[in-house]
């Protein structure tokens, strides 16, 4: 027999009261617990659903029955499918917390570069195992993506380097060039010469500047000293020239850990005398006359390299070549002889003693 709709309509009403009530205490209890873990807010939300189904059904059934033991077997039921429900809930969440936490950890691999390895299950067509398919499609193509532009840096690099080595046998080409066509003006008497007032000193101090990073990059130390005041007439340029062919020559013969030492002096004739000392095991006796001849090079112990490399030619256009083809102390002696200078070579304990002497100016009183 149905019910009158007035008593209908008051168990409606109790149900949507009661169920609404323990919704609104869910739904603060769910946000209170917004940073917890996936299973505690799982637990909140069946429990909600749960309680507010069964508060309705207990206010109801407490009006209707009639006997306080049907009331009692009907809690009783309701309590123990609370509890077992809650007992359900927690290990179907500690199941999805796990899913999850297989998810977290393929993304952290994925974010330290690796290459996921192929985890799909052709059978299993949840939401997860689509993610994770998706995971490991993401990460194959960010590794290909890394490969490639490892590839192509290393590519680059490589260009670079090639351009680097053919700019590096160009200039040396470019050196021996310029040094055939000085010689060629030299021995032919067409060398041209801008006569100045020139310090010596100062020739010195600018061709250690210029080539200092030669010296840093063979770990060799060089020092100038000696007579700020002597003065010669001539072109600074060719005696630049000069300066740098005998620095150049000392470093090229001088080994690491050691030094090279340029000094300016006057002899006793009032001359102005450059000295460049090295420590490179010194010039055979029997080539010491031989030295300043166009085309000689010193022996294998004195010229261990043919060319001098200096620097990382693919950094910042670095690298530098200097080319041993025999023509730099021959140019030494022919523009220092056009200066009406001489310059020699004798050996020390430890290397090689060049000297250049060339006409002096008096200092002004």
């Amino acid at each position: 027999m149905m019910l009158p709709l007035p008593e209908m309509a008051a168990i409606f009403l109790v149900a949507i009261v009661c169920s609404a009530g323990i919704g609104i205490i869910g739904v603060g209890a769910l946000w209170l617990s917004r940073r917890r873990s996936l299973r505690a807010r799982l637990s909140i939300i069946v429990a909600t659903t749960l309680v507010s189904v069964l508060t309705g059904m207990v206010a109801i059934s407490a009006a209707m029955y009639l006997s306080e033991h049907d009331l009692y077997v009907f809690l009783t039921v309701a309590l123990a499918s609370l509890l077992s429900t809650m007992v359900v809930t927690w290990f179907l969440g500690r199941l999805i917390a796990r899913e999850y936490e297989d998810l977290r950890s393929l993304t952290a691999e994925m974010g330290e570069g690796h290459r996921l390895g192929d985890l799909s299950d052709p059978k299993d067509v949840s939401e997860t195992a689509l993610l994770r398919a998706e995971l490991v499609a993401t990460s194959r193509k960010l590794a290909d993506s890394r490969d490639e532009v490892a590839a192509l840096d290393r590519s680059r690099r490589e260009l670079i380097a090639w351009i680097a080595k053919i700019r590096i046998q160009i200039d040396r080409l470019s050196r021996m060039v310029d040094d055939l066509f000085a010689l060629s003006r030299i021995q032919s008497g067409a060398l041209e010469l801008e006569t100045i007032d020139v310090s010596l000193y100062d020739l010195v101090s600018d061709a250690v500047s210029d080539l200092r990073p030669v010296a840093a990059a063979k770990g060799i130390a060089v020092h100038e000293r000696g007579l700020t005041d002597v003065i010669v007439a001539g072109d600074p340029r060719e005696l630049t020239r000069v300066v740098e062919n005998l620095l150049m020559n000392a470093l090229q013969h001088s080994s690491q850990d050691t030094e090279v030492v340029l000094e300016t002096s006057r002899n006793g004739e009032g001359q102005a005398v450059l000295t460049v000392s090295d420590t490179g095991g010194g010039v055979p006796a029997e080539a010491l006359t031989e030295v300043f001849t166009t085309g000689w090079r010193g022996s294998p112990a004195r010229t261990p390299d043919d060319d001098l490399i200096t620097g990382d030619p693919t950094v910042n256009g670095g690298g530098v070549l200097t080319s041993n083809a025999g023509l730099g102390l021959a140019i030494v002696r022919g523009i220092v002889e056009a200066h009406s200078g001489t310059v020699g070579v004798s050996n020390t304990e430890s290397g090689a003693r060049f000297e250049v002497c060339l006409p002096a100016i008096a200092p002004a009183v």
